[in-house]
C-alpha cells in the first residue's frame, strides 16, 4: 500500500450535551461542509464514504450525506462501538491506500441521550457478552453503576492497588482536561475545576468520581483523505500525511485466565496498535509531542500513557504529578481536551481527534497550540468489544 495517504480536509462542529444540538443529519452534513470545504473541493470529487455513528438507524449515513449531495458514490455506514469515527477513518485511509479511490470521506457523528451508554437489545446475545462475563468473574457486577464505569473503574482500582497509590492521580488529569478545554470554542465543558472538587464529586464506581467520567454528548467531525498524486492535481494541501495506522482487537489475554481489569478495558490492544504503528513509520514514542486519546474516563487516559509507551509501565502517577502530559511537559495529551471536557459522541469522537491533530500539524491550533517544531502527532481511540486504532500523523515539509 501506498505510504503517501494525506488528510486534505477536516471539519467539526462544537459539541452539546443531549438535547441541545441539531439532528444527527444536519451534524454530519455540517461536518462534511466543513471538512470539504477545509479541503477546497467540491463533493463531487469524493469517489467513496465511510460514516461512522453507533446509536441510529441503518442508512444514517446517506441520510447526513444526502444533504450534501447526491452523486452515486458508495456510502458505507460504520459501527464499531467508541472506535467507530477512526474505523470509518481507517477504511478511507485503506480505500485510498490500496488504489481503491483516490479521494474519500469519512464522516462521524452521535445524537446520543441523557445518561449512560445502554445496549439498544435485550432480545439477543450481548455483542460484549464476554467482555461482561470476564468482568463479572473478576470483580462482580454492580445493578446500579454504569457498565462502561465498572469496566473502567475496576481498571483504575487495580492500577491503583498495583502500584500503591491514590485516585489524587485521575482527579490530576480530569483537572488538566478542563485547563486544555478552556482553549477550545468546540468543548462542552470549558470552566475550571479543582483536584479538591473532582475528588468530593460524588462517587460513581470504585475509584471513580463524576468528575472523572466524559459525559453523553452529541457533535459531528469529518475528514477527507486522498492520495499525494490527487492532490497535487487539483493543487490542494499536502501538508500532513498519515505516516501509518493500525487496528487491532481483543487478544487471548483480554480474556484468559489470570487477567486483570486492565487488560479487559484494552491495554493490550493499545499496546500492540501503537508497536505497529511506531515501527511502521520509523519513530518512537519519544519523538510525540502532542496526543489525542481515549480519556472516556481519566483511569483510562493514565493507563493509555502506559500502553503507547509514552512512560513506562508503573510511572504513571509521575508522569502526571510531573507535569509531562501537559504544555511545558513531555508531550501535550489531548490539547482539545479530550473526551473528558471536549466530549464524547461516539461516531464522532475518532474524527475530532484526527481534526485536533491536524490542526497542531498545521499550526492553526489558535490558543491550543503546542509551540515548537512539531513534526508528529499520535491518535488513540478505543472501542470495548473490542477495537483499538492508533494514527500516527505526520507534517509534510
Amino acid at each position: 500500500m501506498s505510504a503517501n495517504v494525506h488528510v486534505i480536509g477536516v471539519g467539526m462542529i462544537p459539541f452539546a450535551k443531549p438535547g441541545r444540538s441539531d439532528s444527527y443529519d444536519v451534524m454530519g452534513e455540517k461536518a462534511a461542509r466543513a471538512a470539504l470545504a477545509d479541503a477546497g473541493i467540491a463533493y463531487e470529487l469524493v469517489q467513496q464514504a465511510y460514516v461512522g455513528y453507533v446509536y441510529g438507524d441503518s442508512t444514517s449515513g446517506q441520510a447526513a450525506l444526502y444533504g450534501v449531495g447526491t452523486t452515486g458514490i458508495p456510502v458505507v455506514n460504520v459501527n464499531n462501538n467508541c472506535s467507530t469515527g477512526s474505523s470509518a477513518l481507517w477504511l478511507a485511509r485503506q480505500a485510498v491506500a490500496s488504489g481503491a479511490a483516490e479521494c474519500v470521506i469519512a464522516v462521524g457523528f452521535e445524537q446520543m441521550q441523557p445518561g449512560a451508554l445502554k445496549a439498544q437489545w435485550d432480545d439477543r446475545p450481548a455483542a460484549m457478552g464476554r467482555t461482561l462475563d470476564t468482568m463479572s468473574d473478576l470483580q462482580g457486577m454492580s445493578e446500579t453503576a454504569p457498565m462502561a464505569a465498572q469496566m473502567f473503574g475496576g481498571a483504575g482500582q487495580s492500577y491503583l492497588e498495583r502500584y500503591g497509590i491514590s485516585n489524587e492521580v485521575f482527579a490530576r488529569i480530569a483537572v488538566k482536561s478542563r485547563t486544555h478545554a478552556a482553549n477550545n470554542p468546540y468543548a462542552v465543558f470549558r470552566d475550571p475545576i479543582t483536584v479538591e472538587e473532582v475528588l468530593s464529586a460524588p462517587a460513581v464506581y470504585g475509584p471513580l468520581t463524576r468528575l472523572m467520567c466524559c459525559p453523553p454528548t452529541c457533535g459531528a467531525a469529518a475528514a477527507v483523505i486522498a492520495s499525494e498524486e490527487f492532490a497535487r492535481r487539483h493543487g490542494l494541501k499536502t501538508d500532513v500525511r498519515i505516516a501509518a495506522q493500525a487496528m487491532t482487537t481483543d487478544f487471548d489475554s483480554t480474556f484468559a485466565d489470570g487477567t486483570d481489569m486492565i487488560k479487559v478495558v484494552g491495554f493490550d490492544m493499545a499496546k500492540e496498535a501503537a508497536r505497529q504503528v511506531y515501527e511502521a513509520a520509523g519513530v518512537g514514542p519519544e519523538d510525540i509531542r502532542v496526543v489525542e486519546l481515549h480519556d472516556c474516563f481519566t483511569s483510562n487516559e493514565l493507563i493509555s500513557y502506559e500502553s503507547l509507551g509514552l512512560t513506562p509501565e508503573g510511572t504513571g502517577e509521575k508522569f502526571v504529578f510531573d507535569g509531562d502530559n501537559t504544555y511545558g511537559g513531555q508531550v501535550v495529551v489531548n490539547p482539545s481536551g479530550g473526551l473528558m471536557s471536549k466530549g464524547h459522541p461516539l461516531g464522532a469522537t475518532g474524527l475530532a481527534q484526527c481534526t485536533e491533530l491536524v490542526w497542531q500539524l498545521r499550526g492553526q491550533a489558535d490558543a491550543r497550540q503546542v509551540e515548537g517544531n512539531l513534526t508528529h502527532a499520535l491518535q488513540h481511540n478505543l472501542g470495548l468489544g473490542g477495537a483499538c486504532v492508533v494514527t500516527l500523523y505526520e507534517k509534510v515539509r
